[in-house]
């Protein structure tokens, strides 16, 4: 790899402005002084040092977001703000992005990576994920939603959904439940309780597949996964 795009994807300026830093004999490789943008280097063997301090080399980021409802999932928008303009600048220069959807009002696990083949394998339908919701429900939420839901119910489009597993918290005239699909339809949990003749009041994604949501994580706060859930993502993905 190219210095000057190591350093600049490491957050240490344009390609301009690294070039410019390489020329101030600032950038050291194992103890050298390295002026020349266009020297190779080997992130997983070779020494970098800007001014003394060690440059830790990183190609991908996985941050999990509890992400809240007035954000956009998207990388840029250009009358509301999203996800990723909440982050920080450290984060900001690996050109994240969310995996997936959710809906502006809906809150939850959010998963942020800039790792393109993991996010395709997260968001394929034959990988058959499950992603669980938390929702209350304008209407009492009966055992026939739950056969319903488990045989899977025609959209208002005329689409029929997979199968989901739909579990009863609380039922009475303001229900509270959990709903586990593997698609990702827009709209598809609100959509699939209007198919029942109810409503979808509040809704938060809490689990993608067995990856939960930190509960220790405050609406519009993030933090990187840890390697046990990178493991967990990336051996339920090569299956």
């Amino acid at each position: 790899m190219r210095i000057d795009k190591l350093l600049a994807n490491m957050g240490y300026g344009t390609r301009k402005e690294v070039k410019a830093l390489l020329k101030s004999g600032n950038v050291r490789v194992n103890g050298d002084p390295e002026r020349s943008p266009k020297t190779h280097v080997d992130p997983d063997e070779d020494s970098v040092t800007v001014m003394g301090d060690e440059v830790e080399y990183r190609e991908f980021i996985y941050l999990m977001m509890n992400k809240p409802g007035d954000l956009i999932s998207a990388t840029e928008d250009a009358h509301d703000t999203t996800v990723i303009d909440i982050l920080q600048p450290e984060d900001h220069v690996f050109n994240p992005f969310p995996v997936g959807r959710l809906d502006k009002d809906t809150e939850g696990l959010l998963l942020i990576t800039n790792d393109g083949q993991l996010a395709h394998k997260l968001t394929s339908p034959k990988k058959n994920i499950g992603k669980t919701y938390y929702a209350v429900i304008d209407g009492e939420v009966t055992e026939e939603d739950v056969t319903a839901f488990s045989k899977g119910v025609t959209l208002d489009d005329g689409y029929e959904t997979k199968p989901g597993e739909l579990v009863i918290l609380e039922s009475g005239a303001e229900s509270e439940i959990e709903l586990t699909i593997t698609e990702g339809k827009f709209h598809q949990v609100k959509r699939m309780f209007e198919a029942v003749g109810k409503k979808v009041t509040y809704l938060k994604r809490i689990r993608m597949g067995t990856l939960e949501l930190d509960s220790d994580l405050e609406l519009g706060e993030y933090r990187e996964l840890t390697d046990e859930e990178l493991d967990y993502l990336f051996s339920n993905t090569d299956m």
